[in-house]
């Protein structure tokens, strides 16, 4: 698999401190921290945004004796392997054989039990329309654990089968999630595809769409003046990148 995306503000690291000054969010705090998933939101070790980039630009997806896919890449000549059931085992999430999935009904049900109301059937939903409770949780599981990069206001269908399940005391697969997600290209994928046969059409080859200049004989040729002018000078100076950890942002 080529092309595979880097993006140095994703994932960040949940901020489940309890500061003055918020104590309507601290039942959601304590939700968390005893969750499954407090390992998975908190834990923060030093990576370096160079490895980052080394990883998927090497990276590679395959499967293996087992039938598992692996992602393979290279970081400073070290061959790394991720699966499913490593990115499990790192991030203690024991969520094998969670669920993947809700019916529509049901996301729909749920989430207007958490206080959502719309008139809309798409499987596309505002953080806005929550209160601030649940409008914090779902953030937080959008900042960590979900594949979104750009807006932080709308989630899917999958991220809002991953809050009713915590919300109801139900295992969500979010190993699955999260190694689906990395497996996903996006943009051009490099293959040219050619239009389709009823777009094109046979050039106009009428004399009347045929035009021409007069030819020139060689001692009407024009020549070009040689520049007077030399091309600039560009001076660069060597520079030392050190690898910078990733910053991390609260989700707040």
């Amino acid at each position: 698999m080529a092309n595979l995306e880097f993006c140095n503000k994703h994932n960040m690291v949940a901020y489940l401190e309890k500061p003055d000054g918020s104590a309507e969010f601290h039942q959601t705090i304590n939700f968390l921290t005893a969750s499954h998933i407090h390992y998975a939101l908190t834990d923060n070790p030093t990576i370096y945004a160079s490895f980052i980039k080394q990883f998927w630009t090497t990276a590679t997806a395959s499967t293996n004796v087992n039938g598992e896919v692996e992602l393979t890449a290279s970081i400073d000549g070290q061959v790394k392997t991720i699966t499913e059931t490593s990115l499990r085992r790192h991030l203690k999430l024991e969520d094998s054989g969670g669920i993947t999935y809700l019916p529509n009904t049901e996301i729909f049900e749920q989430l207007a039990l958490m206080g959502y109301a719309t008139d809309s059937d798409k499987l596309t939903f505002q953080k806005g329309n929550f209160s601030p409770q649940w409008r914090f949780f779902i953030h937080t599981i959008l900042h960590c654990l979900s594949l979104k990069k750009t807006s932080w206001e709308q989630f899917s269908s999958n991220i809002a089968t991953a809050i009713i399940c915590l919300a109801t005391n139900r295992t969500f697969n979010f190993s699955k999630f999260i190694f689906d997600a990395m497996r996903v290209t996006r943009g051009y994928s490099g293959e040219d595809i050619p239009l389709f046969s009823s777009m094109i059409t046979a050039p106009d080859t009428s004399p009347s769409r045929i035009t021409s200049s007069p030819s020139l004989s060689p001692q009407h040729t024009p020549i070009s003046a040689p520049s007077t002018s030399s091309p600039p000078i560009i001076e660069t100076s060597p520079t030392t990148e050190e690898p910078a950890p990733i910053p991390h942002e609260s989700p707040l």
